[in-house]
């Protein structure tokens, strides 16, 4: 299998993409296209990164194209089994099914005005009040999710799973923008960046070269 990913330092869906692989414990190959590079345009264009219209991560596994981070982790928990993703208990399992899926589909602001990087810490930013809504929605289901499921381990349903794949990006937005969370909500950060995958995919950030400019920038939305 291939994985197509763009920047470690940037591309948050690239990370959830990965972590979805790494946690079904099958072997892939790995490969990175630059966000906004030099070749960027030409290379969106490649077989590679078709028909998935220059989006990344894909997955190629035999002749099956899997694009979105959503569908290439549901396509890995078919694989290997569902439980490997998502919660055994019923009531917890619908409950990570509709974080995820809230997380796939909202937090418009969030994402605009704090994108993932990794590398930076941003002093002073400032975040409107449609970002501020959007972290305490997050802070709410995190803390409903620990409150009545996280009682086998640090993380949002006790063991890593789904849930934490794809709100792993906004733990790395939150530290580097320095946004104030309350206890409950720091210790599974905490959790969550000492992951040993999420270490890997630090370190590998931290060696990349590829600057995106945009992304360099502290937010004065407030």
């Amino acid at each position: 299998m291939k994985l197509i990913i763009g920047n470690k330092n940037y591309s948050s869906w690239s990370l959830r993409g990965w972590l979805a692989a790494k946690q079904s414990g099958l072997g892939f190959e790995e490969i990175i296209t630059p966000l906004f590079g030099e070749n960027w345009d030409n290379r969106r264009e490649t077989e590679n990164l078709q028909p998935s219209f220059g989006k990344v991560p894909i997955l190629w596994d035999g002749d099956n194209v899997i694009w979105d981070s959503l569908a290439i982790m549901e396509y890995f928990a078919d694989r290997v089994g569902r439980d490997r993703f998502w919660p055994k208990d019923e009531s917890a399992r619908g409950m990570a099914r509709a974080m995820v899926a809230e997380m796939h589909s909202s937090y418009a602001a969030l994402r605009s005005e704090c994108p993932m990087n990794i590398r930076r810490k941003f002093e002073g930013a400032q975040l409107s009040e449609a970002c501020q809504q959007d972290i305490v929605r997050v802070l709410g289901l995190w803390a409903e999710a620990r409150s009545r499921f996280g009682s086998g381990g640090p993380f949002l349903f006790g063991t890593f799973g789904a849930a934490d794949i794809f709100y792993a990006p906004v733990v790395s937005r939150l530290i580097s923008y320095q946004v104030a969370v309350p206890g409950f909500a720091a210790a599974y950060m905490q959790a969550v960046w000492e992951h040993d995958w999420m270490q890997e995919w630090i370190k590998a950030s931290e060696e990349e070269e590829w600057v995106i400019e945009q992304y360099e920038v502290t937010p004065q939305n407030g």
